[in-house]
């Protein structure tokens, strides 16, 4: 039986959008509550809490963009040019939450600081919201033509599983944001941020209660794979387990046993969806046929093959930078003349 080197690509692809999810997640949950705090000084510790962090963690997003392009071209093309507008807004709030991190402290004029504070938290809000409309879109399919094109238009995207999918990654984000705050802060403001871990957490339960009912009416077909093969159910146990977890660990006082907790939550989440859309990449709906699948959408098995030698070398270093940073930055946000 010949190895299946296009399942193991979609595997791939889809732990490199995982690693992003997970750490570029809960910097841009930290974006979403920064305008809740008022003061300054609280400002710059949200700021200085991910500032030496959040570019390493967007190397995620672009190593599983390049890994997609690669690996599935016709399903890249398909998917940034269907969704071109949504991932130019997308950019766009990225680019203006990097200028605001920087840019933010150079001036003490306070209408320049809120005007960088509002940049950077509504961008982080729209590229989470945006990031949840475009899962939404892949989970409910978009329509393609006979020659895999999109066929569709912006606002046809804007279909109320997808905008329910944004809200909720939005809530998820805010919920991993917030414990990594709690973490990285303490005194008084860690003591305020503790209860808003409770808040998002309740906001994120009721949407994501609320978002698998909406997959299980109306998008059945996520079900799939799982009863094809049951032993798969261990995923969304485990993912409801983690997410029980969290409070557990809050109600503990074990804020880093809490933060693992959201990691495997959102671990678990990004392997549900890659189970529900399994085999397909682009689903076609209402044209099923028209679909793009791991196997009409991916490049010959030679360059998959090739590619996997290096991904056995490039995947060990990029692990091995995101850990060495994570560990040189550890403890508590102290401000200091080089903070932002």
């Amino acid at each position: 039986m010949n190895f299946d080197w296009q399942t193991l690509w979609f595997i791939l692809v889809g732990v490199l959008f995982t690693g992003y999810a997970i750490l570029d997640g809960f910097d841009l949950g930290v974006g979403a509550l920064h305008l809740f705090v008022k003061d300054d000084t609280e400002r710059r510790i949200f700021l200085n809490a991910i500032g030496p962090i959040w570019d390493g963690n967007e190397v995620w997003l672009v190593t599983g963009g390049g890994a997609l392009f690669a690996a599935f071209p016709e399903a890249y093309a398909t998917v940034f040019s269907g969704f071109y507008l949504a991932f130019m807004l997308l950019l766009v709030a990225l680019i203006f939450r990097a200028v605001a991190i920087e840019f933010r402290s150079k001036q003490p004029m306070k209408w320049w600081r809120q005007a960088w504070d509002i940049s950077f938290s509504i961008s982080s809000i729209l590229s989470a919201f945006l990031i949840g409309v475009a899962m939404g879109n892949l989970a409910w399919g978009i329509p393609l033509d006979a020659g895999h094109e999109f066929a569709g238009t912006f606002l046809g995207l804007l279909k109320p599983f997808p905008i329910l999918l944004g809200l909720t990654t939005v809530s998820l984000f805010a919920m991993h944001g917030s414990i990594f705050i709690v973490l990285k802060t303490e005194g008084a403001l860690q003591a305020k941020l503790k209860g808003w871990v409770k808040n998002t957490m309740i906001t994120f339960i009721l949407f994501y209660v609320l978002t698998t009912f909406a997959t299980l009416i109306y998008i059945p077909r996520m079900m799939t794979t799982l009863q094809q093969a049951p032993w798969l159910f261990i995923v969304p146990v485990l993912n409801v387990l983690a997410i029980a977890n969290i409070p557990r660990n809050v109600s503990k006082g074990q804020g880093f046993g809490a933060f693992l907790s959201s990691c495997a939550a959102l671990f678990f989440l990004m392997a549900l969806f890659g189970i529900g859309v399994y085999p397909y990449m682009v689903f076609s709906n209402p044209s099923p046929e028209n679909s793009l699948t791991i196997y009409n959408a991916a490049s010959s098995v030679t360059t998959l093959k090739i590619m996997s030698l290096f991904v056995a070398v490039g995947l060990p270093l990029i692990l091995s930078y995101t850990l060495s940073i994570y560990w040189i930055f550890r403890g508590k946000v102290k401000l200091d003349s080089l903070s932002y």
